[in-house]
C-alpha cells in the first residue's frame, strides 16, 4: 500500500527503539497495531456503504429504464390495431355467400 520495503522497516524498527527504549515500546507497537486495524476497519465501513449506495443507484436506474420500455411497449400497442379488428366507425361484416 505504502510500499515500504522490509530494510525501511527494520530502520523504522531500530529509530523506534531508540526513541522509545525497549519498556515502551511493545506499549506503542500494540498501541499503533490497535489503532491501524480501527483506520482499516473504518475504510471498510465507508467503502461497504459506498458499494452499497452505488448497487442501489445502478438497481434504480435498471428498474427506471426497464419501466421506461414498458411503458413505450404498451403504447405501441395501445396504437397498433388489432389483427382482423374492424376500423374505428365501421362494423364488421361477414362476407356474403
Amino acid at each position: 500500500m505504502f510500499d515500504i520495503s522490509f530494510s525501511e522497516l527494520l530502520l523504522v524498527g531500530a529509530v523506534a527503539l531508540v526513541v522509545l527504549g525497549p519498556e515502551r515500546l511493545p506499549a506503542a507497537a500494540r498501541t499503533a497495531g490497535g489503532l491501524m486495524r480501527k483506520a482499516r476497519a473504518s475504510w471498510q465501513s465507508v467503502r461497504a456503504e459506498f458499494e452499497r449506495e452505488v448497487a442501489s443507484s445502478e438497481v434504480r436506474r435498471t428498474v427506471g429504464g426497464l419501466r421506461d420500455e414498458v411503458n413505450g411497449l404498451a403504447a405501441s400497442v395501445e396504437a397498433t390495431p388489432a389483427r382482423g379488428a374492424a376500423p374505428e366507425g365501421r362494423e364488421r361484416r361477414a362476407p356474403h355467400d
